[in-house]
């Protein structure tokens, strides 16, 4: 029985992604260095052959639709291992974009990105984007990254979470606080002024659900965007706060922070390995994710 011939290209497909990731085929034709004209007939093609519109025409925007949304993942995938055909022939290569919350992608991640690039043997291309764990998870659901490493939850059913690792939190003054040095009471650290990371933190996460319901509800005096500001605000005497320990590791050993740990409950917090269940394990996101798994942090007190 003979096989019928494809109705599809591996030009239409990137012609396809190219659109949806731009809106507009100027965009398209932009990227991939092809006339207009030629990514307009790329795309009516594969909607030909296909027989259905991908895209919903909205002046010169293009939309995707659902069935666009049904072939995005699917044409990525298709592509991904295209390219790692071409690339057989050529010395072993990596080439991937991770996404990293703050705390992972500040102070975990750099030196395993190191250790990692150090341990291949062929060209190896990293490219890290850091956001709060819920700009992580967006940037996966996009397809605009191909793994991701977030602390706390993780929502969304078109992603897979594997527990990964383990962060260990602690609470930290300045040592000139009233509260340094004193055996910790609810009362007292609820009336602190506490300075908190934004909505969608893992870090202000913890805060939340571990913290306010022991305490009672605390007193968020400042909001900052990112862990190193927190701590130079509390190193500064502004108030209270819950960091990781890999944030303040050299300042408690300094003694420029002190940790609180008194009455507290546990404040260890899972660190979790995401990828989106339709990205394709391409031979380097593989050995990737490996050598993430082999080098786990643990918490440490």
């Amino acid at each position: 029985m003979k096989t019928p011939p494809l109705r599809l290209t591996l030009r239409q497909l990137s012609v396809f992604v190219a659109v949806a990731q731009h809106g507009t085929t100027v965009g398209a034709a932009d990227e991939l260095a092809l006339s207009q004209s030629a990514v307009s007939g790329a795309l009516a093609d594969l909607e030909q052959a296909l027989g259905s519109p991908l895209f919903d025409r909205l002046g010169r925007r293009l939309m995707i639709n659902e069935t666009g949304r049904m072939l995005f993942p699917r044409a990525l995938s298709l592509l991904d291992q295209a390219h790692e055909l071409e690339r057989l022939p050529q010395p072993l290569g990596v080439q991937l974009r991770v996404a990293a919350s703050n705390t992972i992608g500040s102070y975990i991640l750099p030196a395993l990105l190191a250790g990692f690039r150090h341990a291949q043997s062929g060209p190896c291309a990293l490219d890290m984007r850091i956001g709060n764990t819920r700009e992580t998870l967006q940037t996966l659901m996009k397809f605009e990254a191909d793994i991701g490493l977030v602390e706390g939850h993780c929502q969304g059913h078109e992603l897979i979470a594997t527990h990964w690792g383990d962060d260990q939190m602690v609470v930290v003054v300045s040592p000139s606080h009233p509260l340094a040095g004193q055996p910790s009471n609810a009362a007292a650290l609820r009336d602190a002024d506490w300075v908190v990371r934004e909505p969608g933190s893992g870090t202000r996460e913890i805060i939340e659900e571990r913290l306010a319901p022991h305490l009672g509800q605390l007193r968020f005096a400042l909001e900052l965007g990112n862990a190193e500001a927190i701590k130079r605000a509390v190193m500064s005497g502004f108030g209270v706060s819950c960091l990781s320990l890999h944030v303040v590791s050299e300042e408690l050993a300094r003694g420029s922070l002190v940790a609180l740990r008194e009455g507290l409950p546990p404040l260890v917090r899972p660190l979790h390995l995401v990828l989106h269940k339709d990205k394709y394990l391409t031979r380097g996101l593989r050995a990737f994710t490996d050598y993430l798994q082999q080098n786990a942090p643990k918490p440490t007190v």
